[in-house]
């Protein structure tokens, strides 16, 4: 039971992520390969307004201010302007501003791993197993953030904004729709998932690096890709499953192998299925 809920609850978190990588794809059409270092500035910041007040929500708080606002930063100030560009040059920067925030993040806090202990929950018993209950509320949040994102989707203005923007973005900006201003929405709104992706972590593994978000966010993107990358349901599909084989080989002797199984997965599954789970096959205009 403790295996699967804490594989669950990972599964969460690579879930959250992947919502970023595949709501920015589905709509503007690029890979945010520095979605992933968003985390660690997530992670970092909880550090510092903890050590500053100690009070456990004003961290959270101030980690999805700052990581709602980088995300935003990010996408001004090197994205769109290259709004028109190749996709090689978008991934390229994608990358250089990745490793930009890893090296900010070393000069300020240095190399070294610094531990950051968010609030002790201690662990309950379910049966005979003792489950963590960061575990616990790492799921159920991870579960309520991705309905509300769901029903925020299908339900408001924006939302539907969004779905139109990222089926035909010439016809939406026919229509009336700010293209621009969806496309920093949607950095926004995977930002601050990224921020909550950061604190569940944190329960997690309570410790900041300036490479926490590599190996994080390498995994939601095969998260995304397994699920189908542009499906927000393939994005949860993708994590969850993601985290459930993680954690199931973790506890068997399979655990050397861990990551080569993970993404043996993605090439099974992309071999198998190029669009992955959910993936839906798209017409490309000439």
């Amino acid at each position: 039971m403790s295996t699967l809920i804490e594989g669950l609850s990972i599964g969460s978190v690579y879930a959250l992520i992947a919502l970023g990588y595949t709501m920015v794809y589905g709509i503007a059409k690029m890979l945010n390969f520095a979605h992933g270092d968003i985390i660690m500035v997530g992670a970092y910041a909880v550090l510092t307004t903890m050590s500053l007040c100690g009070f456990p929500l004003v961290a959270i708080l101030v980690a999805v201010v700052v990581c709602t606002l980088l995300g935003i930063a990010i996408e001004k100030v090197a994205y769109k302007p290259l709004r028109g560009a190749s996709p090689l040059a978008v991934l390229i920067t994608a990358i250089g501003v990745s490793y930009l925030l890893q090296g900010i993040a070393q000069l300020v806090y240095g190399s070294a791993s610094r531990p950051v202990t968010i609030i002790d929950m201690g662990n309950v018993q379910i049966g005979n197993s003792a489950v963590r209950v960061s575990s616990i509320v790492t799921l159920v949040v991870g579960a309520i953030l991705m309905v509300i994102l769901t029903l925020f989707i299908k339900m408001t203005k924006t939302g539907r904004a969004m779905i139109a923007v990222s089926e035909d973005r010439g016809a939406a900006e026919l229509m009336g729709i700010n293209v621009n201003g969806i496309i920093s929405i949607t950095f926004a709104i995977g930002s601050a998932l990224a921020a909550a992706a950061s604190v569940c972590y944190l329960f997690q593994i309570p410790s900041a690096t300036p490479t926490l978000g590599s190996m994080p966010g390498i995994k939601a993107f095969t998260a995304a890709v397994i699920g189908g990358i542009g499906s927000i349901p393939g994005a949860v599909i993708g994590g969850v499953l993601l985290g459930v084989i993680e954690n199931v080989c973790k506890s068997t002797p399979l655990a050397p192998f861990t990551t080569s199984i993970e993404f043996g997965l993605l090439i099974v599954i992309l071999l198998v299925k190029p669009t992955g789970i959910l993936g839906k096959k798209r017409r490309e205009k000439v």
